[in-house]
């Protein structure tokens, strides 16, 4: 009868064959998750900085067309010329602006929908509106 101190030293052998590359499989799946979260705050970002290009675009022509006489053109011009400056492209296409003389002010809304990279369900849509007192009242 052999005892525990007769037995050999050698542990008993595991077969591990069935565990290769499951670390490697782990490491595909949270890059593709993080890449993923990455894009979303990337998305994110560049809707922030489009939304206050509008923003800019809109303020920047109320402006302007509260000191013209022909206050909606001028705001127009000023705006599109704005948009074109710093949102070109598939982006500021999704944007249109109209100027409208309100009586005592000049008025810029903007209707904004832009494209989410993860289709339609990130996308943003938005009307935004600047206004400012004409000068000349």
């Amino acid at each position: 009868m052999t005892t525990p101190a007769d037995a050999p030293a050698v542990a008993p052998r595991v077969d591990r064959a069935r565990d290769r590359g499951a670390a490697l499989i782990s490491l595909v799946v949270a890059t593709g998750v993080v890449l993923i979260l990455l894009t979303g705050i990337l998305q994110v970002i560049t809707f922030q900085y489009g939304k206050g290009t509008v923003r800019a675009a809109l303020d920047e022509g109320a402006r302007v067309g509260a000191r013209s006489t022909d206050a909606v053109a001028a705001c127009q011009e000023r705006a599109a010329d704005v948009m074109d400056d710093l949102l070109g492209g598939p982006m500021g296409d999704g944007v249109t602006i109209v100027c409208a003389d309100g009586g005592d002010r000049v008025v810029a809304t903007a209707t904004v929908h832009f494209d989410g990279w993860f289709g339609r369900l990130t996308g943003y849509d938005a009307t935004l509106t600047a206004s400012a007192a004409k000068e000349d009242q």
